[in-house]
């Protein structure tokens, strides 16, 4: 008489770009041998390079957002839109916001950051746990919040402060932000009534949290002054005030040079990323700020049934900077890390051990309203083998086109066409080191 294992328990918290992708390759992997519940804090998932179009009314909240449930369910996986407030590494037990609990054999991190707005005392806005005088683009309601304020502000313009918070790791974004802002401002005719200053804690224009990609740093000063956008690095921002930003301009050495206190009657200042709270509380799971510590498997150090990607996995900076600043982790590179996990955990279903390292190649295509700059980083830690930054209208074109097939992708409950794996393998980069690989 022949006896059938029970599907093993895999619990995913987190579903965004790291989260729901994961779902669907191990379903697509592993079949009925797993049963899969992804976790996540809210009942949607978000495209969140998007945002920045929510935020100046180019793309509405149901473009960029699909409800998960149904694609899960549809695929015989469960998601629950709870918060997790406990975890019982010991045990393989979580606590959800509900009250319930949730039992897992394997669990795969993936929640995102908590946003550090409290690091700098009146940054964020006030209905998103913060002080109230900054917005942020890292969520769609962060954007509504932006686009329900710049209605108001379009009657009556004035000066815009945008960039990023020291600890900042995620640059991109803001100087996404800022040439998309100007590109709307100018449709409208009231760029002229518009000053905007870039302020961030990158020691130099470019600097990107990666020490630049390519000619990141010439590229984009070119950019900034031929936008008419004003620029202050090594800026330590150590208050917001209501119409007012306070900064320190640190010195290559990290002595204070000047002081700046920037008016502005809009601001959308990127805060610094921690871990979320149930995350950073296990023992032994995270580093200071809360981000999971893995190895090169993307396992735990500690918990070994424990895995994790994306933006909560700890990664050291790339360089000290004078103002503190992370290595961002971007879209491929978290899928990378995706498929290494799928890759390792069914390794350890079958007995065999872990072998999958993601390659952690970046990619980033930035709008800029109607143009766009993109740089390659393989991999995103230097030294390097492929390192380059260009711009061109084919950027804007692209990005627009990878946010539509990406969230066809999320809708259909597919991980990875067969078409994405060879265009991108034609061009040198791929998901996976090769055993050869140092």
């Amino acid at each position: 008489m022949s006896t059938t294992s029970p599907p093993v328990r895999i619990v995913i918290l987190g579903a965004g770009i790291a989260g729901l992708p994961a779902a669907y390759d191990l379903h697509e992997r592993l079949g009925t041998r797993a049963s899969i519940t992804v976790v996540g804090g809210r009942p949607y998932f978000q495209f969140v390079p998007s945002n920045p179009w929510v935020a100046v009314g180019w793309r509405e909240r149901g473009d960029i957002t699909l409800n998960p449930a149904e694609v899960l369910s549809a695929k015989g996986m469960q998601y629950r839109a709870e918060l997790a407030t406990h975890i019982d590494a010991e045990a393989g037990r979580l606590t959800l916001s509900d009250g319930s609990t949730l039992d897992y054999d394997h669990l795969i991190i993936a929640t995102g950051p908590k946003l550090a707005f409290d690091e700098v005392p009146g940054a964020g806005p006030a209905a998103h746990g913060g002080g109230g005088h900054t917005h942020s683009v890292c969520t769609v309601d962060h954007a509504e919040a932006f686009w329900a304020d710049y209605q108001r502000f379009l009657q009556d313009p004035g000066p815009v402060v945008i960039g990023a918070m020291p600890g900042a790791s995620c640059f991109g974004p803001a100087y996404e932000f800022a040439f998309i802002l100007d590109a709307d401002l100018r449709k409208r005719k009231l760029r002229h009534k518009v000053p905007i200053s870039f302020v961030t804690s990158e020691p130099y224009i470019g600097h990107m949290g990666l020490g630049g990609v390519g000619d990141s740093k010439s590229m984009l000063e070119s950019e900034l002054r031929g936008h008419d956008i004003k620029w202050v690095c090594n800026a330590k921002t150590t208050r917001v005030e209501a119409g007012l930003l306070h900064t320190t301009e640190l010195d290559d050495l990290g002595q204070p040079k000047r002081e700046h206190a920037l008016a502005f009657k809009l601001a959308m200042m990127l805060p610094a990323f921690k871990g979320v709270d149930a995350v950073a509380a296990v023992p032994g799971l995270c580093n200071p700020r809360g981000f999971v510590l893995i190895d090169e498997h993307q396992r735990s150090k500690a918990y070994r049934n424990i895995w994790s990607a994306g933006v909560c996995v700890a990664i050291p900076p790339v360089e000290a900077t004078p103002v503190p600043t992370g290595a961002p982790k971007t879209g491929y590179m978290i899928e990378t890390m995706v498929s290494a996990i799928v890759e390792n955990l069914a390794a350890d279903l079958e007995g065999r051990p872990a072998t999958a390292r993601a390659t952690w190649n970046a990619i980033c295509l930035a709008d800029m309203g109607d143009t766009g700059a993109a740089f390659v980083a393989l991999p995103q830690i230097p030294p390097r083998n492929v390192n380059w930054f260009k711009k061109g209208k084919w950027v804007h074109l692209a990005k627009i086109g990878f946010e539509k097939y990406f969230l066809r992708k999320m809708r259909k409950g597919s991980a990875e066409p067969l078409f994405e794996k060879y265009v991108l393998k034609s061009l040198g980069i791929v998901r996976l080191q090769t055993p050869s690989q140092p």
